[in-house]
């Protein structure tokens, strides 16, 4: 089964709509894969976006390859942007910021509500739910400045569409950002962290050490530098206690995050990972046990896993990042989102 790092998804009220990643990072999805789980939720949708006949054959095959929609086609790359944009200084991708996005992704929904009402009954967030979050403790306005006319033509847009929903508060507040941008001058929003490359762990005696790359599937999006072998880790041998002390280069946000290494597969360790200067580090203190085994191991059978270890995740392989990777830095201009543009211009301003 492909792995939803390459598979943009719309989960629609009863049913799942799929793209290919490679056509909609260059504006060309000319289908969409419709799957569905409830025909009887979905059927309401369906005959609205692509007619009763359609719809009756989707429902009796439950599943059919249409011609893309572009306002679908729209959402799911922008949720695919908010779950797996691979964010990494290193490699020339740069963060998005989250405001924007969200502002966006409002936009979108507000789009696909109303080309077929019903579809995202049950979705991951309404228009207003996005919005509230976009201008939470004044974000978007500080997001905003570089690409300030199109932030505002899109509250310009919301405000219209909460009107039209009777949402009286929204549609002000949307209006109020609107205009508060109107003389705003150019400018960036600096991220607050920076990847970090110098070394800060120290001791003496080390048992084993090694590097790792981290699972986009097993931490938040855009906490992270995407880049492979950020991850440094090396047991250490010391008067007062073994310890495994673990860094991880590249941070853009806080979160909480753990560091668990194995042996063959085997769990021996957990490292709480706390934020410093560009950074993610930890140090825990090994038992008696965990310590013979690192003074018996070659390094190449212990592993180390950056945030959620559990089976059940879908993980993602080295390749997967790679492809994705490339098809981002490959991304047209044209085909940019609000929030690439703004990186784009921050970027501009800066070097």
């Amino acid at each position: 089964m492909t792995h939803p790092v390459h598979t943009p998804v719309v989960a629609a009220d009863g049913g799942l709509i799929r793209f290919i990643l490679a056509d909609l990072l260059v504006s060309r999805a000319t289908s969409m894969r419709l799957e569905l789980s409830d025909g009887g939720a979905a059927e309401p949708w369906l005959t609205r976006l692509v007619g009763a006949e359609t719809s009756l054959a989707v429902l009796r095959q439950g599943q059919a390859d249409l011609p893309a929609g572009p306002e679908l086609g729209r959402l799911a790359l922008l949720l695919w942007l908010r779950r797996w944009w691979p964010a990494s200084p290193s490699l020339g991708v740069p963060p998005l910021d989250p405001a924007l996005l969200d502002l966006e992704t409002a936009v979108a929904t507000a789009d696909v509500e109303d080309l077929a009402e019903g579809l995202l009954d049950g979705f991951e967030a309404s228009p207003a739910e996005l919005f509230d979050t976009a201008i939470a403790d004044g974000a978007l306005l500080a997001a905003a400045p570089p690409v300030a006319g199109e932030v505002r033509g899109l509250c310009a847009r919301l405000a219209a569409w909460f009107d039209a929903q009777d949402d009286v508060v929204r549609a002000e507040a949307a209006a109020e950002v609107s205009s508060r941008l109107e003389n705003a001058a150019p400018g960036q929003r600096a991220y607050a962290l920076a990847a970090g490359t110098d070394p800060v762990m120290t001791g003496e005696g080390v048992l084993a050490s090694g590097r790792a790359s981290v699972d986009w599937a097993r931490v938040p999006p855009g906490i992270l530098d995407a880049a492979e072998d950020t991850v440094t880790w090396r047991i250490v041998a010391a008067a007062a206690a073994t310890r495994l002390e673990v860094e991880v280069a590249g941070a853009f946000a806080d979160a909480a995050i753990t560091a668990v290494a194995a042996r063959d597969g085997e769990p021996f360790a957990e490292v709480p990972l706390s934020l410093g200067a560009g950074r993610f580090t930890g140090t825990a203190d090994l038992d008696d046990a965990a310590t013979r085994l690192a003074a018996e191991v070659h390094s190449g059978r212990i592993t180390l896993i950056v945030g959620v270890a559990g089976e059940g995740v879908a993980g993602t392989t080295a390749e997967d990042r790679a492809q994705v990777v490339a098809l981002v830095r490959a991304r047209p201009p044209e085909a940019r989102t609000l929030a690439e543009r703004a990186a784009a211009a921050a970027d501009d301003e800066e070097f």
